[in-house]
């Protein structure tokens, strides 16, 4: 077991590399859990700002119903489809609602860089557009996990 986690720590993202990853990627999976204890994981666009992860949901959406119950949830972004291209990042921890829910543009300055970030990534605005259906889920995450397989060729 030491031997992988020596491994483990030598494919590790430096967090530089982590915050240009998640800044380039678009789609993460977010794990929940529902009222029986079954896990339910679904795809969803996400915003990085150097310290927490922003997810703008649909408020009718399994997803909403079941971190307003119970918050807690894990997210991964990954990217690669050769086992030597591998890489992504695990974060585990809380949500928190931020803003109006649904979200119609309400001024809420602690949105103001995430919406920006989320709107140039995904739409190519400068602004973000709102429909009245999605909301804002901060994480800040207790734990960080990552993997960068492409390290190994010089291992």
């Amino acid at each position: 077991m030491a031997v992988t986690q020596r491994r483990g720590r030598r494919i590790m993202m430096t967090p530089a590399e982590m915050d240009a990853f998640l800044a380039e990627q678009r789609t993460c999976r977010v794990a929940t859990v529902s009222a029986d204890g079954r896990p339910h994981v679904s795809a969803l666009w996400f915003a990085w700002d150097g310290t927490s992860l922003w997810l703008y949901s649909i408020t009718r959406s399994r997803r909403w119903a079941e971190l307003r119950r119970d918050p807690h949830l894990a997210v991964v972004v990954d990217a690669g489809e050769e086992y030597g291209e591998l890489r992504g990042v695990e974060l585990s921890g809380t949500a928190v609602f931020v803003g109006e829910a649904p979200r119609t543009g309400e001024p809420c300055p602690e949105l103001d860089v995430p919406e920006r970030l989320f709107a140039r990534k995904n739409f190519g605005l400068d602004e973000m557009p709102h429909d009245g259906r999605h909301a804002w889920l901060r994480l800040t995450p207790d734990a960080v996990a990552s993997w960068d397989f492409r390290k190994l060729a010089g291992l």
